[in-house]
């Protein structure tokens, strides 16, 4: 991803998120994220529907989408309706998207022991051979924001004829929690 691209995101970000404190992250998460120019999340996103389940130590995420600041979700097929760049832009909205929720339900990212699983699923055009390189942008902020040993995790990557409300991706998660 360009050096443009990162601080364009970035910046989305920050516009989205302008009313948030660092006060209950990590120093060390709280560091990576400032490296990314992201200013953490620190609450699921009000009157959404978003499913999470903690089971023991696991914490299971359902699907989210790319949401935009303004509330809208990118939608489109990735191989026509949008570029594999787009496509990774919208997985990295997904990923914010999905911080939000997993810390509204932890309360704090030092709980975090690992990210264990993401099933990323992408609305693809028939003849679109990419799709893990699209659910990249997701992987990457989640290494990203933390580490290596933490963040890294197994991965499906899938293409779909379609996906709610046609947006472009949606992923769901497992993260261990201590």
């Amino acid at each position: 991803m360009s050096k443009f691209k990162q601080i364009l995101l970035g910046a989305l970000f920050l516009f989205v998120m302008q009313n948030v404190s660092f006060a209950q992250v990590s120093p060390m998460v709280a560091s990576e994220l400032e490296k990314l120019g992201i200013t953490p999340p620190t609450a699921p996103i009000s009157g959404a529907v978003i499913g999470v389940v903690r089971s023991g130590n696991l914490i299971f995420l359902s699907g989210h989408g790319p949401d935009k600041p303004d509330g809208t979700q990118i939608v489109g097929k990735v191989g026509d309706d949008l570029t594999l760049e787009e496509g990774q832009e919208a997985a990295r909205l997904v990923a914010i998207s999905i911080l939000k929720t997993l810390k509204g339900e932890i309360g704090s990212f030092d709980k975090v022991k690992r990210v264990v699983k993401v099933f990323g699923m992408v609305n693809s055009a028939p003849d679109f051979k990419q799709n893990s390189q699209v659910i990249n942008g997701f992987s990457e902020l989640m290494v990203a924001t933390f580490g290596q040993e933490k963040g890294s995790h197994a991965r499906s990557a899938v293409g779909m004829a379609s996906l709610p409300n046609g947006i472009a991706v949606e992923v769901e998660m497992i993260v261990e929690v201590e």
